[in-house]
């Protein structure tokens, strides 16, 4: 995290910068001094010292646009601070020797580099590029309007311009105070002068949003990447969440030592790491704060989403926040049973498929290329269902590369059809397996899902493993006890009202019928300002940049 010093410095010169803008804007449009100006007159044209006008309104808006960027420690709006500061000065003092104003921004301009050191963010260069492009194409394009309209209006004003004197006017429009004494004769007269105003205010604001883009990464991983962190990841990974690290969708950050990994995605302003860093323990801090720099750098919010409970302290060492997002649901398949009382609902979904001629199969990878088909057609037979789209970032999605590589547990009805199915993925470091996609067909008997379950975990038992996760439960002991963070209670409070959209106690109801050990999962963010941005990559992520869908409940 930053040092405190440099945060007071970054706050003082944010709101210095707004102070100079504001105090910009109101001497633009304040008479001078008459006995500051007297001497002026003698040296300068009126259409320089109106022109000071111009420049110190147009300086003190794009310093309140600044100020919030100066604050992301953006390279560019510091450079850019730094040549209006020097725009103002001089501004100040041509149109009315206004020194005092002269004197704040020299002040600010003073700060600011002595702070040079500590703007460092990066903006994405091809927007950069794309904002100058944008500020050139629009003050010719302003001009071009500006001349064409004055040429060709003929009676809309005092005077008929011909082609010379309607570029002069329309400089006129930005340079002087009366606009040369320009004079609409008609209301269509009156609303093209003004137009010229609102076309170059918003290819200027537009040009400003490009300047200060985040970075944006238009290149996915390399494969030397990609199989270095598989490596990694065979090596160290502890969790089912370690194989969805391996998607495409993944960006990597590794250790000085190449020996730790981070996968994220970065989405607009935050970069969104798919649970903790995958590597030597001992290393877990300094891949921490190296991702945090790195991601400083590119002007993101790093965050860290489903991590376990084993580094929240770390964490929130390193400046972090921490808040519950769900449980996660494992099951001990050493002492899972269907017997008793409680698992009568289990029992009569088994009993009733097996009397239909229902028959659960278990099919190791590679998989045949005509059960790929027919599973991808249940598959979208679910998705249109369900009226949604793949989810991605945490789960995985239907790829045949992906379903052919995976284990499957298959549900095929008296007629060898497939019914449902669901594919598995292991934990590497833990005797564990993990469900991931789970569909079945539109028209099924009810329970066949809880038939497809209990052979699963059935099947898993014989195999030999000792855990069964049947993934996060959204928002499951969320803010249930009065010592819950505030925020955790009004995710609490949020899911009441969402659970119409998504079914939340649903799904956690239904993984309730397995008796699962329910483990906390978190969601480290770096600041409240942050969670915003961090919330929105999230969800931006998740559902593939298909916001509508997200929203979307699943089966």
């Amino acid at each position: 995290m930053l040092a405190k010093r440099t945060r007071i410095g970054l706050w003082t010169a944010a709101l210095l910068t707004g102070l100079v803008g504001i105090v910009n804007l109101w001497s633009a449009v304040t008479p001078s001094e008459p006995e500051r100006t007297a001497w002026l007159k003698e040296i300068f044209p009126f259409y320089i010292r109106a022109g000071g006008h111009l420049f110190a309104a147009i300086a003190g808006f794009i310093l309140l646009t600044l100020a919030a960027n100066l604050l992301r420690r953006k390279r560019v709006a510091w450079l850019l601070t730094i040549v209006l500061l020097i725009v103002s000065i001089v501004s100040h003092l041509l149109k009315g020797f206004d020194y005092e104003e002269s004197l704040l921004a020299g002040v600010l301009l003073i700060h600011l580099l002595v702070m040079r050191n500590a703007f460092t963010a990066q903006s994405d260069r091809p927007s950069i590029a794309q904002g100058i492009r944008v500020l050139i194409g629009a003050l010719l394009f302003t001009l071009a309007y500006g001349t064409a309209g004055f040429f060709i209006l003929d009676g809309q004003y005092n005077i008929n311009f011909n082609f010379t004197e309607a570029l002069w006017q329309t400089l006129a429009m930005f340079f002087t105070e009366d606009n040369a004494g320009l004079q609409p004769k008609t209301r269509f007269g009156n609303f093209f002068a003004n137009s010229i105003y609102i076309v170059g205010a918003v290819t200027l604001a537009y040009a400003l949003f490009m300047l200060f883009r985040p970075v944006l990464l238009r290149n996915s991983a390399t494969s030397k990447e990609r199989q270095t962190a598989k490596e990694i990841v065979q090596q160290y990974g502890r969790s089912s969440l370690a194989r969805f690290v391996l998607f495409d969708d993944k960006s990597y950050y590794f250790s000085a030592s190449g020996q730790s990994v981070i996968a994220y995605v970065p989405k607009g302003r935050g970069a969104i790491a798919l649970g903790d860093p995958i590597g030597p323990p001992e290393e877990r801090q300094e891949v921490i704060l190296g991702f945090q720099k790195y991601c400083d750098r590119n002007d993101w919010y790093p965050a860290f989403y489903q991590t376990l409970p084993d580094e929240l302290e770390l964490y929130k060492s390193l400046g972090f926040r921490v808040l519950q997002i769900g449980q996660e649901a494992i099951v001990d398949l050493n002492g899972f049973s269907t017997k008793g009382k409680a698992n009568q609902n289990l029992r009569t979904a088994v009993n009733k498929f097996t009397k239909l001629g229902y028959q659960f199969k278990f099919y190791e990878p590679p998989i045949a290329d005509d059960l790929v088909r027919e599973l991808k057609s249940v598959s979208d037979e679910w998705l249109q269902m369900m009226k949604g789209a793949e989810k991605r970032f945490s789960v995985g999605w239907f790829d045949d590369n992906y379903i052919r590589d995976s284990a499957i547990a298959v549900i095929h009805n008296s007629e060898g059809r497939v019914s449902a199915f669901a594919n598995l993925i292991g934990a590497y470091q833990l005797n564990q397996i993990a469900v991931d996609l789970m569909r079945r067909r539109a028209e099924v008997e009810n329970g066949i899902m809880e038939f497809l379950f209990v052979s699963m975990l059935q099947h898993c038992k014989e195999m030999g493993y000792d855990s069964f996760n049947l993934g996060l439960s959204a928002l499951s002991g969320v803010g249930e006890t009065e010592k819950s963070p505030r925020l955790e209670k009004a995710l609490r409070y949020l899911s009441e009202h969402l659970n119409q959209f998504y079914n939340f106690k649903g799904l956690h109801a239904f993984k309730e019928k397995f008796h699962p050990q329910w483990e906390p999962r978190y969601l480290v963010y770096p600041s409240l300002a942050a969670l915003p941005d961090v919330v929105v990559g999230l969800v931006r992520a998740d559902s593939g940049d298909r916001l509508l869908d997200y929203f979307k409940p699943e089966a």
